[in-house]
Order: structure tokens, then sequence, then C-alpha cells
């Protein structure tokens, strides 16, 4: 039975990365990429030919669609499972060709549109337990899209297993695809409402036996440099080049300690995103990342002082500092309500696996879902090196994935989470 769920797993998942769904942070349209709705219509369609008939997409680009339950006359709580469509903006994910190895040999992966790019065992440690596995990779010009497609194909091949198996009791079973996740505009008020759950999983981390219950909190922090234009000709003692004072600041960024490149587990960062503009105006994105509120406060107070130093070398400039929060840490919420997290755990060890309490260095949909009042750790789905060409993913995970999440249905339903 393994052997088919994975060949399934294969089809859709495969057929889901082909689908460019590139999510576009400057773009204000909702979902920011049309393209993103190709993969969500399909996914609508491929929905209502496994029996959900309710499966629809909302007009703020969301797709939900129910599995019932078969628990009759009883008050079994909605769990939802979330993944999302749109893959990350910081690589090229237009034309993505995935690339299956059946009876992965051990051997470094060469991929054939860029023989430079090597996926090797020996840079991914991981990569040498999955010897005999089938991975699936990208063919070098492009990342795969695993992050989250792997998500989707999980999801999709729960609902196949569910249907398969009508002996596993199960409560309502919400699905639940969002656009827009990799720039943190998937979840809304609107999207909340409307998924009508009690719990929900996302389906949107790395090596199998993650669990996350904690994620980053997070702010983003926009500084304005107002310079002084003029004409280069008669510049000399008028002009203020406000890229200049751009380049003070980002000096200034400590390099060594609150970096993401010198920073590992539990320690926060600030992350230089972007500086767009010119002599006259300029912008800096950076996005602020923490675990603890104190730790993005003492942050942001860091760049105001920055800033005010600048600004205190040429006074006849003008910067400013805005800051605004984009999602907080899951912990705060899930520890008042474990009960989904405590299911997830029992889930992971009775399908054989030591669950490690992640505290991810990053953030998922179910960051803010949990905020919103709906609790919603995250389970892996095995994606690895995403953002770039070496990503790749081992169907034998995937699968585990799987069957974790049948066994969150079973106990819901067995009432032990009441």
């Amino acid at each position: 039975m393994s052997e088919s769920r994975i060949g399934i797993l294969e089809q859709r998942f495969v057929r889901y990365c082909k689908v460019d769904t590139q999510s576009d942070p400057n773009s204000p349209a909702t979902p920011s990429t049309a393209c993103q709705l190709d993969l969500s219509r399909m996914l609508v369609g491929e929905l209502k030919d496994l029996g959900i008939d309710d499966a629809e997409l909302t007009d703020y680009g969301v797709v939900f669609g129910t599995l019932k339950s078969n628990v009759p006359d009883g008050k079994v709580p909605t769990i939802a499972f979330v993944a999302h469509v749109d893959t990350a903006p910081s690589f090229y994910a237009e034309g993505v060709v995935p690339l299956v190895h059946r009876n992965w040999d051990g051997n470094p992966i060469v991929l054939p549109d860029d023989p430079a790019v090597v996926i090797d065992p020996v840079m991914q440690p991981y990569l040498k337990s999955k010897k005999g596995d089938t991975i699936v990779t990208a063919s070098g010009t492009t990342l795969l899209g695993a992050d989250d497609k792997a998500g989707i194909a999980i999801i999709m091949g729960l609902i196949d297993h569910l249907k398969a198996h009508p002996e596993i009791p199960r409560g309502d079973i919400r699905v639940c695809f969002t656009p827009d996740e990799e720039i943190g505009r998937g979840v809304s008020d609107a999207m909340v409402r409307d998924l009508k759950a009690d719990f929900a999983y996302t389906l949107d981390g790395e090596n199998p036996g993650d669990l996350v219950a904690e994620t980053f909190s997070a702010d983003r922090a926009v500084i304005n440099i107002k310079g002084v234009s003029i004409h280069t000709c008669c510049a000399k003692g008028r002009l203020v080049n406000a890229l200049y004072l751009a380049s003070k600041i980002v000096h200034l960024l400590p390099k060594d300690h609150l970096s993401p490149e010198s920073t590992e587990g539990r320690q926060g960062f600030i992350f230089m995103e972007g500086i767009t503009g010119n002599a006259a105006e300029a912008d800096m994105i950076l996005n602020l990342r923490d675990f603890e509120m104190d730790g993005l406060k003492a942050q942001a107070e860091l760049l105001e002082t920055i800033c005010a130093t600048v600004n205190r070398t040429e006074p006849r400039a003008r910067i400013t500092c805005t800051v605004t929060p984009q999602y907080r840490n899951m912990r705060y919420w899930l520890k008042d309500d474990p009960r989904p997290v405590d299911l997830a755990k029992r889930a992971y060890a009775d399908e054989g696996m030591a669950p490690n309490m992640l505290a991810f260095r990053g953030g998922t949909d179910g960051s803010i879902m949990t905020e919103k009042g709906i609790p919603t750790p995250n389970i892996f789905c095995g994606m690895q090196a995403p953002h770039g060409p070496m990503e790749w993913v081992s169907l034998q995970d995937m699968d585990k994935a799987l069957l974790i999440c049948a066994r969150v249905v079973r106990y819901w339903a067995d009432g032990a989470g009441a």
C-alpha cells in the first residue's frame, strides 16, 4: 500500500511543481501574482474529483474544502490542514522541471541544466540517510517548490488515504491552501473566519520528526532617507546623497552577532532585505526576528539609535524608521492550549519518531492563525534546502508526514484531545 501512496504523491507533487506560483512582495494585488490562481483552480478541480463538493476558491485567493465526518452524532472538533501555494520570490521559479531520482544510489546528484549545481550528501548530511529513497529535485536553474507544494501533495494524499480507509474515524476535515505565505500575506481575518476550524496544522517544514510549536516573532522596519537633491554641476556643499547615508546605516548594522549569517538556535537577528531609491530619497527594508518580544523591542531601539546617529552627521537629511508587526511566536498561545501539539507528539511517537520540538527560525501561516484564535502547530513536509536550486525532497519522508496526519485525525475523533 505504501508504494501506491508514494506513487500518487509523486504524480501530484510533480504536477504541482510544474506550475509557476511565485509571489511578489512589491505587488498590491491579492493574491500578489495571478499565476498562483492557476494552481489554486487546479486544486479545486482535484478536490471536487475526490468528492469534496464544497471545494471553492475565494475572492481573496484561498482554497477551502471539507471532507465530512464519518462519526455519527459525535461532537468531534473540526481539524484543518493548511499549506501554501506560492513559492519564494528569492530565486528563479518559472519553468520548473522536476526530476525524479528513484532508488537514489547515494552519489552526488548533478543537475543537468546547470552541472555546476550539485546536491552533495557531504554538504547536506541528512541526504546520506536517504539512499534507496525516491528523491525529487529541480533541474539546476530554478528552485523546486517543495516549499510548500510538498505540503499540498501530502494534504491531497491524506484525503485520498482517508477516503480509501473509511474505518479511520474522523470529524470534519477542512482543507485550506493559502496564497502569499512567503511574503507574509497568506492569512487574513476573512481566511480565519471562513476556515471554520477548531484547530489546524500547517504542513510546511523540513526534517521528519520536527514539530514546530514555537516560531520567531517578527517585525518589519522601513527606514526612509530624504536627502537634498541638486544637479551635480553645482552640488558642492549643497547635495545630500540619500544613498550615501543609507550606506552609513548599513555599515553600522551589527554583522558579527545580530545578522542571520552569524546567529543560530534561539538567537535573533536583523536582516537587511533591500534598498531602493536614488540620491534624493531611499528606502531600506529590514526584517527584525527574535523569539521574545523584548528582543524585538531591543532591535527596533538599535535601529532608531543608528538612524539618529547617522542623521546627526548630516542634519539637512530627514531619516525616519517605521516598525510594523508581522507575526508573533505561536508559543504564546499554544502553551495555554497544548492539545494539538500533544496529539501530534503522540502521532509522531506511534509512527516511530521521537518528536523534535523545533524552535523554528522563521514563521508559518500557523503563527498568524494561532494568534488569531486557531491553534496551529506545524508538521514537517520533508522539504530540504528550500528557496534555491539545490532544493530536494524524499517522497518517503512525505509519506511519513501523511501517515502522521492520518493518526492525528483518528486521535481527535477518538476523543484524545478532549
